[in-house]
This record gives structure tokens, C-alpha cells and sequence, in this order.
């Protein structure tokens, strides 16, 4: 079975955070685009975000967005370079 684009969506909402630490989440503003924000609510009701507009990952939250960039660098090795670098 494909990935859906609501999928993706969250997908790409997870590998936004940065997992050098715990201490850092995210805050997505009503202004954000429309798939962003409902990602971001599905995440929440799936047990992986601390808020409906964000806040800290979950540990099963961790443990997604984890796989989700490693995949990300598995089949975009320039993201790897990038991540690396930043």
C-alpha cells in the first residue's frame, strides 16, 4: 500500500524536529498551510505529539520521527549532507 498524502503530511511534520535534544518542539501557527495543520492534529490524536499545534514529541512520537529521518537520509542522501552540515 502507497503512502497517502495525509501520510506524507506527517511525514514530513516529524522530520521537522530535531532530535538532538528533548527540549525543543514545535508550534505551528494557524497561519501554517492547511495540511500542516491537520498532520499536525492527526500526530496529536495518534499519541505522537504533546499538542494539537505541536509541543514535544511522545516516546512513541520519538520513536516515529527517528525512522522517519532516517528514512528521509536512506533515500535522499543529500538530506544527510544537509542535516550534517546545519
Amino acid at each position: 500500500m502507497p503512502f497517502s498524502s495525509e501520510l506524507v503530511d506527517e511525514l514530513n511534520t516529524l522530520v521537522r524536529f530535531n532530535l538532538e535534544t528533548s527540549q525543543q518542539g514545535i508550534k505551528v501557527h494557524k497561519t501554517a498551510a492547511p495540511e500542516v495543520i491537520a498532520a499536525t492534529r492527526r500526530l496529536h490524536q495518534k499519541g505522537l505529539l504533546t499538542l494539537a499545534d505541536g509541543g514535544y514529541l511522545t516516546g512513541l512520537g520519538r520513536d516515529a520521527a527517528e525512522h522517519a529521518q532516517n528514512l528521509l537520509m536512506i533515500l535522499d542522501p543529500a538530506v544527510e549532507v544537509q542535516a550534517k552540515s546545519a
